[in-house]
């Protein structure tokens, strides 16, 4: 099984924490008892949070849609960034890229912002970026980080059919040069955090592997920096999106391209790098056999979610160990590729899915995620499920397209949750409580003793290093119930007393839920009593305060309780 034989790198030590449960007759747990210890796990806790965890990629093409322009900002997209700045302290960082950035090129006397030729077809062909571009990034909140991801190809291979006869030499540099001279002279490197050059370089056509792959990108990135003048690390490698094989030890696991296997091949011989970038899609409605299995219940399920995204931590690990503490993140990612899946990624299980994806990726050291936002692509799969207008995964719908009017989805409320356990603090750190981990460092599932089943996930957070108590726990109900349900909603009763400093220590709980699962509309879902439909706070502020130590957590719904000290 994928969770079994991830023993060979870490420590032998096991740390899982223990919990005593009940069981109702049915299927889901009624109760659970955290046991502790309180103090941090040290052999499975993370280095301190990057306040801009929960952060965004936003495919090229797309990116004038959230953000419009100089003459016409979007001023939905424009608020609903600055709450979640407002809330972690440090706005979201926005990765510029996807798969138009590869068919995107530069023209100084254009004099829009951004144009997109499509063809008669209605198949998106390239991009054209303009000096008016840069103004549109300089709308998202002062202090906004951008990764600017560089074309690497002269011609849109997925779209217009790639000749597989062509060499590397279709690679272009000088396009990739010219952005990265543009966007440093608009933006410069107080907006600028990373270059990435090219999108997904395991999918291109050119059967690329770790050697010859770095014998590209890194004399690129070296010569880029040269030309700009940049003496520090300022680039991302990687971007790659195949999912690692299992188990991860063997010749053909050790042959794959990904971030790790560029670094062991020299990527980094000129100094450039500075993190390694991978993506992460769990499903996916690209053909119909993965599409028949990208359903809501197997998406919101907490084994699940933590076996797939186990599969990377050998490459963590092995990224982390060169490059330092806060050098891997994610850098796209969504629950279901081509574009997500109608009542599966717009509703308040995503939400949920979301929640647990940022928690549990941070836990096991990934530095930061980016949601992807874009729109369904011409023949981006000849199979796939969507065509046109924006994706159904997107945390929101900044113009109104063939898929929907402008509107905010549950799932924003999944990044306003994140931002405020955030709140300000560059010294949190995380681990995984419940179920914890196994000995070999990845997750507790159902078969290794896992009482809920994937229904219920907890983390705590410490506030330094030496703390004896936890400063804020968010506990997670996954169990599924939805909105046309007949019987009354489950809850499980935690007990977290284990995790007070002194009894009768006040708790603050806030919740986010919605009236179910398969809930799309936002103007019903609620973080802390307040709805963001319209991209502000509406509502009155709802709290609760504990002193038992014990919380109702119902289905499908999260709570994120801050501890007083």
């Amino acid at each position: 099984m994928r969770y079994s034989a991830l023993s060979l790198y870490l420590a032998a030590i096991a740390a899982a924490q223990h919990a005593y449960v009940t069981r109702d007759t049915g299927a889901a747990l009624s109760s659970l008892t955290l046991s502790g210890p309180a103090s941090i796990p040290g052999e499975w806790t993370t280095p301190p949070l990057n306040p801009s965890l929960a952060s965004f990629s936003i495919e090229t093409a797309f990116f004038e849609d959230y953000l419009g322009n100089a003459s016409y900002p979007n001023t939905l997209s424009i608020s609903l960034f600055q709450n979640l700045m407002d809330r972690a302290g440090v706005a979201p960082q926005i990765r510029i890229g996807g798969i138009t950035a590869d068919s995107t090129t530069w023209d100084p006397d254009q004099d829009v912002a951004l144009y997109n030729y499509i063809d008669g077809t209605g198949a998106l062909v390239n991009t054209t970026l303009g000096p008016q571009f840069w103004n549109s990034v300089k709308l998202l909140p002062e202090g906004t980080r951008i990764v600017m991801t560089l074309v690497s190809q002269v011609t849109n291979w997925l779209w217009i059919g790639f000749d597989l006869a062509q060499d590397l030499e279709s690679l272009n540099y000088t396009g990739a040069l010219s952005m990265a001279e543009a966007a440093w002279a608009g933006l410069g490197p107080d907006i600028i955090s990373r270059f990435e050059i090219g999108n997904e370089p395991d999918q291109y056509p050119l059967d690329f592997d770790a050697q010859n792959y770095t014998m590209i990108w890194q004399p690129w990135s070296v010569n880029v920096s040269k030309a700009l003048d940049i003496s520090y690390p300022e680039f991302q490698v990687g971007a790659t999106v195949i999912d690692p094989l299992w188990p991860y030890n063997t010749p053909q696991a050790e042959a794959q391209f990904d971030c790790a296997s560029a670094l062991a091949a020299g990527a980094d011989d000129g100094h450039t790098v500075k993190t390694c970038s991978e993506h992460t899609y769990q499903y996916s409605v690209c053909d119909p056999i993965r599409a028949a299995v990208a359903t809501l219940s197997n998406l919101v399920n907490h084994t699940r979610l933590a076996e797939y995204l186990d599969l990377w931590q050998p490459r963590i690990h092995a990224v982390r160990s060169q490059l330092g503490p806060d050098s891997f993140v994610i850098g796209e990612f969504n629950s279901v590729s081509c574009s997500g899946r109608d009542n599966v990624s717009n509703t308040f299980g995503q939400a949920m899915w979301l929640l647990d994806t940022t928690l549990y990726a941070a836990s096991i050291n990934v530095s930061r995620v980016y949601a992807h936002q874009g729109g369904p692509l011409a023949l981006q799969s000849a199979t796939q499920l969507n065509h046109g207008g924006l994706s159904l995964y997107n945390l929101w719908y900044p113009v109104e397209n063939q898929n929907g009017p402008v509107q905010v989805f549950p799932a924003y409320s999944a990044y306003l949750f994140v931002s405020e356990l955030i709140g300000g603090s560059t010294s949190l750190q995380t681990a995984n409580i419940f179920p914890g981990r196994q000995a070999n460092g990845s997750s507790i599932t159902t078969a290794e003793g896992d009482p809920s089943a994937g229904q219920l996930s907890v983390y705590g957070y410490w506030d330094n290093p030496n703390a004896k108590y936890p400063a804020k726990l968010g506990i997670l109900n996954l169990e599924m119930y939805n909105s046309t349900a007949t019987y009354p909603r489950p809850n499980v009763t935690v007990d977290f007393s284990a995790y007070l400093a002194y009894p009768g220590q006040v708790a603050t709980a806030r919740t986010m839920t919605a009236p179910g699962a398969d809930i799309k509309e936002a103007n019903v879902t609620t973080w802390a009593g307040q709805t963001f439909a319209t991209g502000v706070a509406e509502g009155t502020l709802v709290e609760e305060y504990i002193t038992s130590g014990r919380i109702d957590v119902a289905a499908s719904s999260a709570i994120l309780i801050t501890l007083d000290s």
